[in-house]
């Protein structure tokens, strides 16, 4: 088996989106690791401001640790810097939001699919050992809400339903492309629905906490009957960090959280824990191309790294419950200004 783990230590590690609710989650993962540096690339000059503050508050011992770049990942002038004497490339941003993407799916092809692209003719050019996508189970479809026994694995063959999901599946298929033509060192993750700290509240269980500590409607899409299988984020970074010591050059790994729960569901357990009433709870006119089920099968990254969840969904969705209401200033912070315009836009007239 080809592995990279013994090349770790000592080493520097890009990460893109960094900054963001996830990326963020990823960069303190890393922190306590035998990384020499962790370098973030970001547009946002305010969140990486306050990504700084957070470190020194938080880690002062490891603060030190990172450093940050303001730069576009679409284009290779501005990431120059952050990437010469990279040894790593974690590739989280994304426009990750599929209703965004159905506004402005001109914004998804450039930043999920040329921005892949620049990355990789930088890791080729300055000669990084591993380059890491980050992708999603979306890039498989969607299965049959009655198909309880089918599960995706890595070979089940693309097939998107939104713009968001064509443009990460194009930048899967890129990146394949890139190993088998220009011998680019890589592996590629595809995640169930994670939760946990941090999100933003245009996600479902943040959206939900948000709202019903507010004693606001709470909108679910249909029927609420779609099935999504969720993966604590600290699993998920437990599993990319294996996958990125150990995986092997050039294969895809699915990481799920056998935690499989329709929508609705999961709404009336968030109701349930904040003692708030199911009449909260509002229909409104389903998504475009809804995907109905998704569900992975994690036994490659399992059998061959040892991956195992660490969270059952009882104890994370608990957990992640008590976080927002703990963080109440946080979600505040986060739900104002251009937020509110976007919330407006997704419910307000459905």
């Amino acid at each position: 088996m080809q592995t990279i783990v013994d090349e770790f230590k000592d080493k520097t590690l890009v990460i893109t989106g960094g900054t963001g609710s996830f990326g963020s989650t990823v960069l303190k993962h890393f922190l306590t690791s035998d990384l020499k540096e962790i370098r973030i690339i970001s547009r946002d000059e305010k969140k990486q401001d306050w990504m700084r503050h957070t470190l020194q508050a938080q880690y002062p011992e490891y603060a030190g640790k990172v450093q940050f770049y303001v730069g576009d990942v679409r284009n290779l002038e501005s990431v120059r810097d952050v990437m010469y004497g990279a040894n790593y490339v974690f590739h989280a941003a994304a426009l990750k939001e599929v209703p965004s993407c159905e506004f402005f799916p001109i914004e998804a092809v450039k930043t999920n699919i040329i921005g892949t692209e620049v990355l990789m003719d930088a890791s080729l050019k300055y000669g990084v050992k591993r380059y890491h996508q980050v992708s999603t189970d979306e890039v498989y479809g969607d299965l049959p809400l009655e198909a309880t026994d089918s599960f995706f694995t890595e070979s089940t063959p693309l097939h998107t339903s939104s713009p968001y999901s064509a443009s990460k599946a194009s930048a899967d298929l890129l990146v394949m492309a890139y190993h088998r033509t220009f011998g680019l060192n890589m592996t590629i993750t595809r995640c169930s629905n994670n939760y946990g700290p941090y999100q933003f509240p245009e996600k479902l269980i943040p959206l939900m906490i948000n709202n019903a500590r507010h004693d606001k409607f709470l909108p679910v899409y249909g029927q609420g009957l779609n099935v999504r299988d969720w993966l604590h984020v600290y699993d998920h970074c437990a599993g990319i960090d294996l996958v990125m010591r150990n995986g092997r050059n050039g294969e895809v790994y699915n990481i799920g959280g056998h935690n499989e729960r329709h929508n609705i569901d999961v709404v009336k357990t968030i109701l349930k824990e904040l003692d708030k009433p199911e009449t909260l709870i509002t229909y409104v006119t389903d998504r475009k191309g809804h995907d109905l089920r998704y569900a992975i099968d994690p036994t490659k990254i399992e059998t061959e790294l040892g991956w195992k969840p660490k969270y059952t969904f009882e104890t994370g969705i608990r957990e992640t419950i008590k976080w927002y209401m703990d963080n109440q200033e946080w979600m505040d912070d986060v739900t104002s200004g251009d937020y509110m315009k976007y919330y407006e836009e997704m419910y307000s007239k459905k």
